[in-house]
């Protein structure tokens, strides 16, 4: 037995839990690193994500670990830190007790930072067919698919069929539905203009679909009209104020009646926070997250907290709960490491102010927009911002190095290097119309 475990078993200081290695979850461990508390990170990957990154790995711009980081090398200097890798199954708040598939953890002090999954709101099948950016297993199957789709529609026996194949779909155009149409618009009139010659590159046909009457809603009206016309300069189709029924794996059906046919369908209209079974006392069922109070103490279950995406607190003007972004869960988990300490030492706890730093998104090249206080501005600006603060995130020297090396010969090559199929994708109920031999 190593002497690093040896004196973290040995430590005779309160356990804090944390489960999810989020943005928060990682604030949380390197604000208490040397503090007198044990801490103990579980997460059912070994790895954190940087998820605002997802899209470019989906669409061929960064390798998956340019945006991945390994808990233990960020933990390996901590001396009261640990990590184990497992899946949280159940939580006993009166036993202080968490049940996982590798056994009971103990804990004196629980933080769940749990983050969010993709919404469906309901709709199973289209959580059966749709595909989804939340994580880098689900973005590399993105990549494979829409590379096989290529492929696949040089063997199609007609206009209609290519067209299928190279139609793709996004429904939501939030943050992600917006990059991810950019990313592909630029690769319509790059990768598939140049090397797939005997194709005729205008039958891809990318739609960004939403229900609501703009893109980027949560974004200023300047930055939204501002996003709009990028899109549609790149060619990108914008349907708004459309709802979308229902998908089979090959046709959208529309609530007004219309339909599309496509082999691709990506989902980002919405997220719901990850909730653990046994702490259903502090749930808030139609919101999918954990009521807190101030201090991000899960209403009702003493010394469980919840922090992020997954925590609903109602403060100021943020009534139905902060956004869904990081620097929320940031900005919780470093005034949650205060109060803690605060606590321990019988002193008042601060309660929770969240202050918003304002809203970026990417559209392509040269194109992006800003929200900053009364500040709403595009183009080359925003978009040289937008690479330096994401740029500036990432967890680890190594991590911003390979992600700055590979956009750096991206924009100056115009090309994504990383087209490799490497896991080929299998849809669940659609199967390619001509497979192509393995000797081939």
């Amino acid at each position: 037995m190593s002497k690093a475990k040896l004196e973290y078993d040995s430590l005779p200081y309160p356990t804090v839990v944390v489960v999810g290695g989020g943005f928060a979850g990682l604030e949380i461990i390197q604000g208490l690193n040397g503090k007198p508390y044990k801490v103990l990170l579980l997460d059912k990957q070994n790895h954190h994500c940087f998820q605002p990154l997802l899209y470019q790995v989906a669409t061929a711009s960064l390798s998956a670990d340019s945006i991945a980081h390994p808990f233990r090398r960020t933990i390996a200097p901590m001396a009261n830190v640990a990590f184990r890798m497992c899946t949280v199954q159940r939580v006993d708040p009166p036993a202080k007790l968490i049940h996982t598939d590798r056994g009971d953890v103990p804990y004196d002090i629980l933080i769940i930072a749990t983050g969010s999954t993709t919404n469906f709101f309901g709709n199973h099948r289209m959580e059966q067919e749709a595909m989804q950016l939340k994580s880098i297993s689900q973005a590399l199957d993105i990549r494979s698919d829409f590379l096989q789709d290529f492929e696949a529609a040089l063997y199609a026996q007609d206009e209609a069929g290519q067209r299928r194949c190279l139609n793709f779909i996004i429904v939501g155009a939030g943050p992600t539905g917006v990059e991810m149409a950019g990313a592909l618009a630029e690769i319509r009139r790059t990768v598939l203009k140049r090397e797939y010659r005997e194709l005729d590159s205008d039958r891809m046909q990318i739609w960004l679909v939403d229900s609501n009457e703009r893109v980027l809603k949560s974004f200023s009206e300047k930055s939204s009209a501002h996003a709009l016309g990028y899109l549609e300069s790149m060619g990108v189709n914008v349907k708004l104020g459309a709802r979308v029924a229902s998908y089979d794996g090959e046709v959208v059906n529309f609530q007004d009646g219309s339909t599309m046919e496509a082999n691709t369908l990506l989902w980002a209209a919405g997220v719901k926070g990850v909730l653990i079974p046994g702490l259903e006392a502090g749930e808030v069922p139609k919101a999918n997250r954990y009521g807190v109070d101030r201090f991000n103490q899960i209403n009702g279950l003493p010394d469980v907290y919840a922090l992020g995406d997954v925590a609903l607190m109602s403060e100021g003007q943020w009534e139905r709960g902060h956004p869904q972004v990081a620097p929320a869960a940031i900005q919780q988990a470093q005034l949650l490491v205060k109060n803690v300490i605060r606590k321990s030492k019988g002193e008042a706890m601060t309660p929770f102010t969240y202050t918003d730093k304002g809203s970026m998104a990417t559209i392509g090249r040269y194109k992006a927009v800003v929200d900053a206080g009364n500040l709403h501005f595009g183009g080359l600006i925003a978009w040289l911002g937008w690479m330096f603060v994401h740029l500036m995130a990432l967890v680890g020297y190594r991590n911003r190095l390979q992600v700055l090396m590979g956009w750096a010969w991206k924009y100056m090559s115009w090309k994504n290097t990383i087209r490799l199929i490497i896991r080929p994708y299998v849809r669940r109920t659609v199967q390619q119309a001509v497979e192509v031999p393995e000797s081939a």
